[in-house]
């Protein structure tokens, strides 16, 4: 039986790429540089700034110049992530879904505190989710197991009657790795050469409203096997 569920937050529970988006152009504007379209940042965030940096000014991590980029980038996203941020289609409906059934839900995300608690705080999601682990509250991030291990705790389920729900390979890796049932979304934040279909997952999906059957079918029974809806 279910009793939990836990989401990946940049491309699975939100929709956080126009801001990502926005913040990128504006730096290459300033820096003389061609603005990036939205789909090409959407396919990088999952990947984290780091990533978006390097698409936007064409730069790796030892570049001269590009932890300056990387600072200024992360402040600047800071001061405004939640203008166009938000839920993906669906969702809202889903997580009512998850609280009338009285399941405990949750985050597990690699985005840094300092960025995920203010974003939880402004979409009024910090109340209702039951945690949120980020990697400074860890010694090991996704997809090492200790994430989802002590998700788990915080929300008081076994991993086994919990599944997680990601965009990312490392996301069902971490899920695996942890004994859970996993759920890929092919809506979320994928590479063009990357498919939510190879990671292995238990279950994919198309759109986040696809959880809610997943989601009652789950709690209903205590075993599935992997399928596609």
């Amino acid at each position: 039986m279910l009793h939990g569920v836990l989401f990946d937050l940049d491309g699975t529970l939100l929709d956080t790429a126009a801001d990502f988006t926005a913040v990128l152009n504006s730096m290459l504007d300033e820096h003389g540089r061609a603005p990036q379209s939205y789909d090409a940042v959407r396919r990088k965030v999952s990947d984290g700034a780091r990533a978006v940096v390097s698409l936007g000014f064409e730069q790796t991590e030892d570049s001269d110049g590009f932890a300056d980029l990387l600072n200024d980038f992360l402040d600047r996203y800071l001061a405004q992530l939640s203008v166009s941020t938000t839920l993906f289609p669906g969702m809202a409906e889903v997580l009512t879904h998850i609280e009338s059934l009285g399941l405990k839900w949750g985050i597990v995300t690699n985005k840094p505190s300092r960025f995920t608690e203010p974003l939880l705080s402004a979409m009024q999601l910090s109340t209702r989710c039951g945690t949120a682990i980020c990697p400074d509250h860890v010694r090991h991030r996704k997809p090492h197991p200790e994430p989802i291990y002590l998700a788990c705790k915080e929300i008081d389920c076994l991993p086994a009657n919990t599944i997680y729900v990601g965009d990312h390979k490392r996301d069902i890796d971490a899920g695996r790795n942890a004994s859970m049932r996993t759920v890929a979304c092919r809506y979320g934040y994928i590479s063009e050469n990357d498919s939510a279909d190879s990671w292995g997952a238990n279950y994919v999906v198309d759109t986040a409203s696809d959880l809610i059957p997943l989601i009652s079918k789950l709690q209903l029974h205590k075993s599935e096997d992997s399928t596609c809806l």
